[in-house]
């Protein structure tokens, strides 16, 4: 998958999250960095990076899905989120 492909494919699942509310942490989280100065699309960009390390996890290491870890990540923004 090219860098592009994959960031849009995670701007596209970041907005259908929003959207339908699921996981609601994402939404709360949204509105928390707005609150904190950030407009929608860097909101958004940073939540990617979120979702983005896991994804990669899955991908290039073939592990499992870490909720956990998306949660803790999306929870600590706007700091930048830790693959550990």
């Amino acid at each position: 998958m090219e860098d592009e492909d994959f960031r849009e494919e995670v701007r596209t699942i970041v907005d259908n999250q929003i959207a339908d509310n699921d996981p609601k942490v994402v939404r709360k989280t949204m509105d928390k960095l707005i609150i904190l100065g950030l407009n929608e699309t860097e909101a958004k960009e940073l939540i990617g990076k979120c979702l983005a390390v896991e994804l990669l996890d899955v991908i290039q290491n073939g592990a499992s899905y870490n909720e956990k870890r998306y949660l803790q990540n999306l929870n600590r923004l706007p700091i930048e989120p830790i693959n550990e």
